[in-house]
C-alpha cells in the first residue's frame, strides 16, 4: 500500500536496490542515505565493471598468406 505522501500515480514504489525496504521519498530509489552512500561505494570502487576478456589482436597486424 502507498502513503499518501508518494505522487507516484498510485503505483508502488520498487524496493530498495540494496536491502529490499520499501523505498522512500527523498532518497529514490533508496530507502535511506545509507543505502544510496553503499551504492554509491560500489560504483567508485568499481563492484559493478562489467568483467571483460582483453582482444590481444588491437593493434596488430594480420598478414594474409598466399
Amino acid at each position: 500500500m502507498t502513503s499518501p505522501s508518494n505522487d507516484n500515480g498510485g503505483k508502488a514504489a520498487p524496493p530498495c536496490p540494496i536491502c529490499n525496504a520499501p523505498a522512500v521519498q527523498a532518497y529514490v530509489p533508496f530507502c535511506s542515505k545509507r543505502c544510496a552512500d553503499v551504492d554509491l561505494h560500489r560504483w567508485l570502487s568499481g563492484g559493478y565493471a562489467i568483467p571483460a576478456e582483453e582482444d590481444d589482436s588491437e593493434g596488430s597486424i594480420i598478414e594474409d598468406e598466399k
